[in-house]
């Protein structure tokens, strides 16, 4: 027995579109889900309290004091940039720079790279921008009140973790480390802050976790999350594609009005 075009093509369609309506579906949920909820809940900003600025009328320090004292103990390569921000109130000068020993030790591994920063990683030191003083990383204590007042009240802390590490599929993927997960049971989230940088990251709840699930769900991304050029999402649009073009296909070799039209040619012919 013969097997028609048509019965090829219906293969195709019914197995593919099975495979395939499974994804559709969690690209539709995903979609349906991203466009019904407001980004800045997701965000969490109703979460947080109004961000404080620093008075213009300030007595600071120049940066070059902190500066000297830090070439002091730590053989600083070059500097990376200097940002005044509040920490706790205070204004705390951000000092990022360059070490020259991790900068010696990334040009002997990439010369032909160009530079011996290439891949090199900044470290941070913190300052009194009023005094000059150098400060230590945020402790438990102090990142559990940067946090406090970074939420809004009332907040109950639940507990307190302190992270080196992430795996890619955690909520602070991709944010500096070390930092501070400071847990709330009321309102219901968790509060990241840098420890080195001393200041708040990002907030994380289970609106933001839903959306997260299905991020990687739309992306299709089970490594990493979002990355949205990998080789299965690829994989599946172009696929998805052939499915909907022969569905098309499907539908125009099998309709009522292209069979009358092949019968008046078959019988022009006869």
């Amino acid at each position: 027995m013969v097997r028609s075009r048509h019965y090829y093509i219906r293969k195709f369609h019914r197995y593919f579109g099975v495979i395939l309506g499974i994804q559709f579906l969690f690209w539709t949920l995903g979609g349906l889900y991203f466009s019904w909820n407001d980004i800045d809940k997701v965000h969490g900003d109703h979460l947080r309290k109004e961000k404080r600025y620093l008075p213009a009328a300030l007595n600071l320090v120049s940066p070059q004091i902190p500066l000297r004292e830090l070439q002091a103990t730590t053989a600083v390569d070059s500097i990376n940039s200097i940002q005044l921000v509040e920490v706790l109130g205070l204004p705390t000068y951000q000092i990022r720079y360059f070490s020259k020993e991790d900068t010696t030790q990334n040009a002997q591994q990439g010369d032909a790279h160009g530079g011996g920063h290439a891949g090199a990683s900044s470290k941070v030191q913190l300052a009194n921008a009023t005094t000059g003083q150098l400060m230590a990383p945020l402790n438990k204590e102090t990142a559990v009140q940067v946090a406090l007042n970074n939420v809004v009240a009332p907040a109950q802390v639940e507990k307190v973790e302190y992270l080196t590490e992430v795996g890619g599929h955690h909520e602070y993927r991709e944010k500096p480390l070390p930092a501070w997960a400071v847990t709330f049971s009321e309102p219901n989230c968790t509060v990241y802050v840098s420890a080195e940088l001393g200041t708040f990251q990002a907030i994380r709840h289970n609106q933001w976790r839903m959306f997260d699930f299905l991020w990687m769900l739309h992306t299709m991304d089970f490594q990493t999350r979002d990355n949205i050029g990998n080789l299965l999402l690829k994989a599946f649009s172009f696929f998805g594609l052939i499915t909907v073009l022969s569905g098309f296909v499907l539908y125009f070799v099998s309709s009522s009005a292209m069979r009358k039209v092949k019968k008046k040619a078959g019988s022009h012919r006869v």
